[in-house]
């Protein structure tokens, strides 16, 4: 038996060691790893707790296994019983080894940062605690929370750093949040489908950000095609998401993802609006105006509009106040129509033009 600052090295039984939860899934070419420990022996030995859990050498461990090992010699590690600690000694270990992939690092990244904020609101009502009894103290977890001392701000950031050493967490978030809506069973199974397809591409090196995109969208055109299939939805609201689903679904193939999420994302905001009734809209005011690309989806939408009803069934089944609502918007864009071609006119400098030639 050996001893040394926080470790003893025993020998122990392998088959006595229990692996657990971690978050590598692929421990990659243990052939050549055993090749190589055949050749020159376990130059670090693996590291368990007092209970046999592995801490450290999961790849060196199957390794070992593969090569019929019964008995090792092992690093026992005190003082790692918390969570938090088994999951910065397994990093340290993969990041000497083999890297995690992009899924398995936003499980661990998910799982830290929920331990950090856990940690850090300890630590805290440990201080209340001690600023009360005006007998500052440390609370006995130093071992644990010492390489985040130095760590201030977002508890995202902070995990992010220890998984990948970098502060920025929009990629192991976007994935994160790809996992959840899989693994979700009240999701709708056609969104949890795409979020496994998405999250197959990550694990074969596509990338995060497409996929974000293409999540946002799919969820964007199957809210449309609900609404448009909801039977106690208003008619218009029905044929407005119909519409744009289609449209989406058709300009697919030839706009890149970000900007095709945009497009599904506004036409989902304007399809919810179509038929809101106008005692409850806003009054056209200065601060009110939409922007003109809200005005070129509203003329793009309308396009050839007068040829998809039946204008003998709208005559007979329109009541009173929708006739007179629909006079009212058509002598407004008349209006609007000649106002907008006259200021055209002047900017061009031409002469203005009637607007019944």
């Amino acid at each position: 038996m050996t001893i040394s600052p926080g470790h003893i090295e025993l020998e122990r039984s392998i088959d006595s060691i229990r692996i657990g939860s971690r978050h590598r899934t692929d421990l990659g070419d243990i052939d050549m790893l055993a090749a190589s420990i055949e050749r020159q022996g376990l130059l670090q030995p693996i590291t368990v707790t007092p209970d046999g859990t592995l801490v450290c050498g999961a790849r060196r461990l199957a390794a070992l296994r593969q090569l019929g090992v019964r008995r090792l010699n092992v690093w026992v590690r005190s003082g790692i019983s918390e969570q938090l600690t088994l999951l910065l000694a397994e990093q340290e270990d993969n990041a000497l080894h083999k890297s995690l992939s992009p899924t398995e690092a936003a499980t661990l990244y998910r799982e830290v940062k929920v331990l950090l904020a856990e940690d850090a609101s300890r630590r805290q009502e440990a201080s209340r605690f001690g600023a009360e009894q005006e007998k500052p103290r440390s609370d006995g977890a130093a071992t644990v929370a010492a390489p985040f001392t130095a760590l201030n701000g977002d508890t995202r950031a902070q995990a992010a750093l220890f998984v990948t050493g970098r502060r920025s967490y929009t990629t192991l978030e976007r994935i994160g949040e790809l996992q959840r809506i899989a693994a979700d069973e009240s999701v709708d199974e056609a969104l949890r489908s795409r979020a496994r397809a998405e999250l197959a591409s990550i694990q074969d090196g596509g990338s995060v950000s497409s996929a974000h995109h293409r999540m946002n969208t799919h969820a964007a055109v199957l809210e449309l095609e609900r609404m448009a299939a909801d039977p106690t939805q208003p008619a218009g609201i029905r044929e407005a998401s119909s519409t744009s689903a289609t449209r989406v679904l058709a300009a697919a193939p030839l706009t890149p993802d970000a900007d095709l999420e945009r497009l599904a994302q506004e036409a989902l905001a304007r399809a919810k609006t179509a038929t809101k009734s106008r005692k409850t809209r806003l009054a056209a005011t200065a601060d009110t105006k939409l922007p003109v690309r809200s005005f070129v989806y509203l003329w793009t939408d309308l396009s050839e509009w007068w040829l998809r009803y039946d204008i003998a069934e709208i005559s007979a089944q329109l009541t009173d106040e929708q006739w007179e609502e629909f006079e009212e918007i058509l002598a407004g864009t008349i209006a609007f129509a000649k106002r907008l071609r006259a200021l055209r006119d002047t900017s061009r400098g031409m002469a203005p033009i009637s607007a019944s030639r």
